[in-house]
């Protein structure tokens, strides 16, 4: 198969580019260490709606028009839409459809979401099913705890492994060739291409407590991460920066032991390696605990802060690797574990 490596890995003959992005967060996302790198921080996590739900849709819908519009793209230039988020139906993004009126498939990856969709984007272009297809993710902290844990009126004790949904979005326009009317403000920007992609599979440890997202994610980031070497013929010394999404602290160093017992240096994978969910908050000044989650955590992070260093020049090579933990409202209570999952995206500049 000319298009595939190896068992796992997809690779893109036709260099899809990244067109234009947008990342949309919260008051306190946009108070962090990457506050500088967002396009939108909001004033008040309700961003002027009547529920946290609408909030969300209303930042996912803004991270795609303003993604369109870097592009100098129009709305009826892009012929498929596919956005996920952690919501029933995936709410979020299905009401963002509705409003935008780009015909959508709606993804769910839990926090994988958005490299789950920018891999698929990148099938649609690469393949000349879509000239400019619109990609994205979104959470929301307030929409999360409703849905999985307790409603914030509760005011319930959060153990010290917990994570802190990330209230963010982000979105990104993958098309078959450059846009000439590209109006992201860096100075004479790198052009951003996908290559590969690695498609995970579902590795599940045993992990049953929903307050050890990280440590059940990790074995998934280190699982696709290690196939997408052996199916590409790469080492980590071949990537500027290797993302995974959102770990967090727990997380990311179960992943770096487990890189250590697969062989591979962490002193060295060290220098280029972190997690998406340690690098959206202060540890120290913020009470997040574990760090970040949700599908916003590592959408806002590449949109934001890594495509900017990409156009900057800073990376020339990104390995990306959201992940998610499978589980749903209910298994938990049925007594079943969490199923992790991460995939895998690399992007290269011109």
């Amino acid at each position: 198969m000319k298009n595939k490596l190896g068992k796992q890995t997809l690779v893109f003959r036709n260099k899809p580019v990244i067109t234009g992005e947008c990342a949309v967060v919260g008051t306190r996302e946009g108070s962090g260490p990457m506050k500088e790198y967002f396009d939108v921080i909001l004033d008040d996590d309700t961003y002027g709606e009547k529920t946290w739900e609408k909030a969300e849709s209303m930042m996912l819908k803004n991270a795609i028009l303003t993604a369109i519009r870097k592009a100098g793209l129009e709305k009826s230039n892009i012929d498929v839409m596919l956005t996920g988020d952690l919501l029933n139906q995936l709410m979020s993004s299905s009401f963002t459809a509705r409003d935008v009126s780009i015909p959508f498939i709606g993804l769910y990856g839990a926090c994988s979401t958005m490299t789950q969709s920018m891999l698929m984007a990148s099938v649609f272009v690469d393949g000349g099913f879509a000239e400019h297809a619109v990609c994205g993710a979104s959470s929301h902290y307030c929409t999360a705890e409703r849905q999985f844990r307790m409603p914030l009126e509760h005011g319930n004790q959060r153990p010290p492994s917990a994570q802190w949904t990330a209230t963010a979005s982000g979105a990104a326009v993958i098309s078959r060739q450059p846009c000439t009317a590209n109006n992201i403000l860096i100075p004479a920007p790198k052009e951003i291409f996908v290559t590969y992609a690695t498609i995970g599979k579902i590795i599940d440890t045993g992990m049953k407590d929903a307050n050890q997202m990280g440590a059940a994610m990790a074995p998934a980031a280190v699982d696709t991460i290690l196939n997408h070497f052996e199916d590409t013929g790469m080492t980590p010394a071949d990537y500027d920066v290797i993302l995974t999404g959102d770990l967090g602290y727990i997380g990311k160093e179960i992943a770096l032991d487990l890189f250590a017992d697969a062989g591979i240096d962490s002193a060295k994978l060290g220098v280029r390696y972190d997690d998406c969910g340690t690098m959206l908050y202060y540890r120290e000044k913020e009470d997040v605990h574990g760090g970040g989650s949700g599908c916003g955590c590592s959408a806002s992070i590449y949109t934001g802060y890594l495509f900017r260093k990409m156009r900057a020049g800073e990376f020339k090579r990104a390995l990306i690797v959201s992940t998610g933990a499978m589980l749903s409202t209910i298994s938990p209570f049925q007594g079943e574990s969490i199923p992790g999952i991460a995939h895998a995206v690399t992007l290269e500049t011109s």
